[in-house]
């Protein structure tokens, strides 16, 4: 997987980088697929250009070995044939959860919308035309089932042009999303408010989001115009490291995500 530390990427500097098949490769990095109930990025959406011709494919983060930051390319622990022979989903439109299932099994990945106790190679997470199902096991797999036929998924690429909603007007638009390296876990999103801040950038957490209109491409934030326009700028050509992280936390008066994870480690 990727980097151990706490290091966190724009996803417009990621597009374009190499996937590395172990035996050649495969294509660029052309898009990202992201769970809207956990903010995490579930699918690097791979543009197979003249390999594949008009075929795009979707990467699972999990299939990705340690990348080559300065040569920006992505080794996948996939051969060229196996991902060649995978489902063929159409990855310019909206992806079903049925056809995340049948890549999912094609891969032997693990479903990331199934609890993990509920998964063997022997029962997989559909009860869906099963006949060998354990009775111990046929209730939670059909409590499972009822609820995993619904994608959450959303393109990055959709998102970005989303209008930002404070609590007493807009405030710009969505430009660019910045995830943890090491979790794929979407930490915030960059708004550009040059139309009414010119040329001053500025990070939200997901966190912070009250509410999101996807059918009017609207996003709602528990932050004030006053409090957005005093609060840190975000310098695309600058790390987003802990300190920064911890005068933008400091500043919105919000807990951080760090200080959590802190907290759950010292319950085990």
């Amino acid at each position: 997987m990727l980097r151990s530390i706490n290091l966190l990427s724009s996803t417009n500097l990621l597009s374009g980088y190499t996937i590395a098949a172990t035996d050649g490769d495969i294509g660029h990095v052309y898009d990202f697929y992201f769970d809207d109930e956990s903010w995490t990025i579930c699918y690097l959406v791979v543009d197979t250009g003249n390999w594949l011709p008009g075929r795009k494919v979707l990467i699972a983060p999990e299939a990705l070995g340690q990348p080559d930051w300065q040569s920006g390319k992505f080794p996948v622990m996939l051969s060229k044939d196996r991902i060649k022979n995978s489902p063929d989903i159409d990855a310019t439109g909206p992806v079903s959860r049925q056809q995340e299932a049948e890549l999912h099994h094609f891969y032997e990945w693990q479903p990331y919308w199934t609890p993990v106790g509920l998964m063997t190679p022997e029962y997989p997470f559909t009860t869906r035309g099963r006949t060998d199902i354990p009775s111990k096991l046929e209730e939670e797999l059909e409590m499972v089932d009822q609820q995993a036929y619904e994608s959450s998924l959303r393109s990055t690429k959709e998102v970005k042009g989303y209008h930002i909603q404070a609590s007493d007007g807009e405030i710009g638009h969505v430009e660019d999303f910045i995830a943890d390296d090491a979790t794929w876990i979407i930490r915030y999103m960059v708004v550009d408010t040059r139309n009414w801040l010119p040329g001053k950038k500025v990070l939200i957490s997901p966190q912070w989001v009250d509410e999101i209109e996807w059918g009017q491409a609207k996003v709602y934030v528990e932050l004030s115009q006053e409090q957005i326009k005093n609060g840190p700028e975000y310098d695309p050509a600058a790390p987003v490291n802990r300190e920064y992280e911890t005068r933008l936390y400091d500043f919105y008066g919000r807990p951080t995500y760090w200080s959590k994870k802190e907290r759950e480690k010292e319950v085990v």
